[in-house]
């Protein structure tokens, strides 16, 4: 009986959800990951990347092309996906930073909006999707399952939470104690003082970009094994989900980032099983953010007039 009841609290079906909720985890990993990628580069330069998710897209299909059209090796195709975001972005960043450095936020947003409609016209031209023809670019770690209380995991789902984890508290641990880690705090707050002091603002910069077109790249791989499928479109869109997470960070935080990622994977897997809401869980990450956002201002508003 008390199983029946721990079953359906709520009149909600656990057992049903579970499998689900393991499903969303995994997804508000990456997602997690890859709004931490964009709070790091918004926090040094002021750009807010929309290109985020082109750019892994970009790179897993160069992953995918490299395994099934060459000899090289999975894992240095794996390598390859990951270091062309890293790459890319270092590139866009050495490029275009400086001509955007004193433009408005808005200019520099459009900007990186131009190079991820342009990725996404390159992917349509080289690998057009449609017709019978699938791509996939499945990890070993996909392989590999286990049961947690009850319900199966494979080892991608663990590693795509343990990996957005470990890199938020390797990002804050850098942001706080490394010389170059003050270097991009001290940019966020004012980068003409900051340039002033004799920073090398240009290196810190592009250290942001590299740094952040790894997430892109290690996104852009976890995310087709999860969705079991290389569509690059919805690779390219999942920078709407992470944009949903870097704004319930406020663009600042990088620990409420990963846990408004994890909300926000969470929220669109559990409501799956229920006919009368799934066709809106691709407004979940902006009900969230939109939220948050407020929940977070009430908050703000209140902490200064206190103070005051």
């Amino acid at each position: 009986m008390a199983d029946l009841l721990a079953l359906s609290v709520f009149g909600v079906d656990w057992q049903l959800l579970k499998p689900f909720i393991v499903i969303g985890l995994a997804f508000g990993g990456v997602y997690a990951l890859s709004g931490v990628g964009l709070v790091v580069l918004y926090r040094a330069t002021g750009v807010l990347n929309l290109a985020f998710g082109a750019i892994g897209a970009a790179g897993a299909l160069i992953a995918y092309w490299l395994i099934n059209h060459t000899s090289c090796p999975d894992w240095l195709a794996f390598t390859v996906c990951v270091l062309f975001g890293g790459v890319l972005n270092l590139v866009y960043g050495v490029i275009f930073g400086p001509a955007f450095a004193r433009r408005d936020p808005l200019v520099k947003m459009m900007g990186t909006l131009a190079l991820a409609l342009i990725l996404l016209g390159l992917m349509g031209w080289r690998a057009p999707a449609g017709g019978a023809f699938a791509r996939f670019l499945p990890l070993p770690s996909s392989e590999h399952h286990y049961f947690i209380a009850g319900t199966s995991v494979n080892l991608t789902q663990i590693i795509s939470v343990a990996l957005a984890l470990a890199i938020t508290i390797a990002v804050t641990i850098f942001l706080r104690v490394t010389r170059l880690g003050t270097a991009m705090r001290a940019l966020a707050n004012d980068r003409e003082i900051t340039a002033t002091l004799g920073v090398p603002v240009r290196r810190v910069e592009a250290v942001a970009w590299f740094g952040s077109g790894l997430a892109c790249g290690a996104a852009g791989l976890l995310l087709p094994d999860l969705l079991t499928s290389l569509d690059y479109s919805a690779l390219t869109f999942l920078v709407i989900s992470a944009l949903a997470a870097a704004l319930i960070g406020r663009l600042q935080s990088l620990w409420v980032t990963f846990l408004g990622g994890m909300a926000v994977g969470l929220a669109q897997a559990v409501v799956t099983p229920y006919a009368s809401v799934t066709a809106y869980r691709a407004a979940a990450p902006f009900v969230l953010a939109i939220v948050a956002l407020l929940v977070l201002s009430r908050h703000r508003v209140v902490t200064i007039s206190r103070a005051n």
